[in-house]
């Protein structure tokens, strides 16, 4: 059986995105053996004697190993791994890299031949240049896998949520649903910002999170639609 994938992508950097992925994961480990993350891209990397090779890591690639059931090598969860925290072609060439799309659909192809599910994490907006000529948007296209859309609550989230979901709809990709995270507690008419975008977005809304102050959110559960969940499973 095919792995079933879910791209999650978002508004724009900082808006949660790892706190959605890791919560899914763990909503999907109820009811599926086989979950991993998938980290394609991270820009930013801190010291970590627990990884073997050169003792860095992601931070987001660890929350979602944390959220996985099963482990994989972090050649295969986070292919490229990027010292500075910089747009990804910017960080890629000053670390003497270059990002190749192949190599990061190799290594999803890879995990989805031992999981049941994988959830991918992008980097940035989905239009964030992976080289000087990929966007994440071209890696989304090349999966196939459909998005979920994290919305990072703030001002001027309505018009990044609209323009991602047009270039979503742009390159034949499916939308499969979005999530309001609420990471601005002083933003002015939330609720009607969350409104806004229900009747705007063509997706389903799978959370609307509530502001976290704390310094570790992904480790604690969201309040996902648990029924988006199962309906996402059974297609």
């Amino acid at each position: 059986m095919t792995a079933r994938g879910l791209f999650v992508v978002g508004t724009d950097t900082g808006v949660g995105k790892t706190l959605v992925a890791a919560g899914l994961l763990r909503a999907f480990a109820r009811r599926r053996a086989r979950v991993v993350g998938m980290k394609p891209v991270a820009a930013g990397a801190i010291p970590h004697p627990g990884i073997a090779g050169d003792g860095w890591a992601s931070e987001d690639a660890l929350a979602l190993r944390a959220a996985s059931t099963i482990t994989v090598p972090a050649a295969l969860d986070n292919p490229v791994l990027l010292p500075e925290p910089l747009s990804p072609h910017l960080a890629a060439e000053r670390a003497g890299r270059r990002i190749e799309l192949d190599a990061l659909i190799a290594s999803y192809h890879a995990l989805a031949a031992q999981a049941d599910v994988v959830v991918v994490e992008g980097a940035g907006g989905l239009l964030v240049p992976l080289s000087d000529t990929a966007t994440g948007g071209d890696l989304a296209v090349a999966l196939g896998l459909p998005l979920l859309l994290v919305v990072g609550m703030r001002l001027g989230c309505l018009n990044h949520a609209l323009l991602t979901a047009e270039a979503i709809a742009a390159r034949g990709l499916v939308l499969a649903g979005w999530v309001a995270n609420r990471i601005d507690p002083d933003m002015l008419c939330g609720d009607e910002n969350v409104a806004t975008l229900r009747r705007r977005l063509p997706a389903p809304l799978w959370a609307d999170v509530p502001h976290r102050p704390d310094g570790a959110p992904a480790a604690r559960p969201l309040p996902l639609d648990e029924t988006q969940i199962d309906d996402f499973l059974a297609r």
